[in-house]
């Protein structure tokens, strides 16, 4: 059987929980203001750098790709060739 707490422990901690619940929502409306003027000043850049971007992307897209393939053909190659050998 619980035993009933003290009313004073009871009033410290909602008063904490409310502290903490307020603190935290303040933050989050502030990281919450602080991207949209983030996006606010990163919308037109990347509007303005998109014709460079965007071919940037594809050609890093397409390296990796051929990076990570290369890759895997040559751990088949050795897994093949070392089964061979067995």
């Amino acid at each position: 059987m619980q035993q009933q707490q003290p009313r004073s422990y009871q009033v410290v901690k909602a008063a904490t929980a409310a502290t903490a619940g307020g603190s935290m929502l303040v933050l989050s409306g502030l990281i919450l203001a602080a991207t949209v003027i983030m996006l606010t000043i990163a919308t037109p850049l990347l509007v303005i750098f998109s014709p460079v971007l965007v071919p940037a992307l594809i050609t890093v897209g397409l390296l990796i790709t051929g990076f990570l393939a290369s890759g895997g053909f040559g751990i088949a190659a050795i897994t093949v060739l070392s089964w061979i050998y067995r």
